[in-house]
């Protein structure tokens, strides 16, 4: 099985049914994965707080959600992730491209991944970070745990992840 294909397994077999993605080159398979499944509800979204948004509104609604996204736009969810997510409770599971480490050849995404894990930790939200392939398989037990501390969570994914996907 693909690392696509496991990371949409695994969001189906926690339940995850609604799912809200904003473009991004390294999540592409990923994304194309979950907009052919008859399982998960797709809406790509303009910006990441929208996504967060209209994730806050599945579960309120009785859906379990995620977003997929890129590390650039953390600082864009500060405001959503501190008074709507983390202040109702919300499982949030962010599969996060960690754009602008070693190997990204796009020099303005540098600047972000300086910042993106110091804000993350500053919010208390728990942080894995996925460098091989095989990191994958811990996904079952990050999304388990998520929504049974009804916590957000940040995978992120950095180039080399998905370089040996």
């Amino acid at each position: 099985m693909s690392v696509n294909e496991t990371i949409v397994t695994d969001l189906i077999n926690n339940g995850i049914e609604f799912v809200t993605t904003v473009p991004c080159k390294q999540l592409a398979g990923v994304i194309e994965q979950i907009d052919q499944s008859d399982q998960i509800f797709h809406i790509p979204s303009n910006k990441e707080d929208e996504g967060m948004g209209l994730c806050a509104g599945a579960f309120m609604g009785g859906k379990r959600s995620a977003i997929i996204m890129q590390n650039t736009a953390i600082g864009v969810t500060i405001n959503t992730l501190a008074t709507l997510i983390q202040y109702y409770h919300i499982p949030l599971p962010m599969l996060i491209s960690y754009r602008g480490e070693i190997g990204e050849p796009v020099a303005c995404q540098v600047e972000m991944a300086v910042h993106t894990k110091a804000l993350l930790a500053q919010l208390n939200i728990p942080t894995y970070h996925f460098h091989h392939p095989d990191d994958a398989n811990e996904l079952d037990a990050i999304l388990r745990h998520c929504f049974m501390c009804k916590k957000p969570v940040a995978i992120l994914t950095d180039a080399s992840f998905w370089k040996g996907a």
